[in-house]
């Protein structure tokens, strides 16, 4: 069977975008929290070296605010949510992504013509 590894690494990187983004809309959360809930879609698992640069860049382009809270079991955390601006990108994304999973199902599915 060919490797897919690559193909799958560059799709992954654009759909952890997307899917961060709604774990956030969801609720506020800190890093290693969505780094644990990625780990359960194992197509989707990402290490800290990955999700944490992505969300320092999602802050950095106004998509995600963040805040400080006390935590019970160690040190302050940083929890993560979407910005205002954050939630429109996302509806973007979401439309963009309805209209690809159709087209692309569009030349994928097999369909017998005989």
């Amino acid at each position: 069977m060919p490797e897919v590894g690559d193909w799958n690494s560059q799709m992954r990187r654009g759909l952890l975008e997307l899917c961060i983004l709604g774990l956030l809309e969801r609720q506020p959360s800190y890093g290693y929290e969505i780094v644990t809930n990625l780990a359960e879609a194992p197509q989707l698992a990402a290490g800290e070296g990955t999700v944490y640069p992505l969300l320092r860049r999602l802050r950095r382009v106004g998509w995600l605010e963040t805040s400080w809270v006390e935590s019970d079991a160690g040190p302050p955390r940083q929890y993560y949510q979407l910005s205002p601006a954050g939630r429109e990108y996302l509806e973007a994304l979401r439309h963009e992504w309805k209209g690809l999973v159709e087209s692309v199902s569009d030349y994928i599915e097999r369909e017998n013509t005989q």
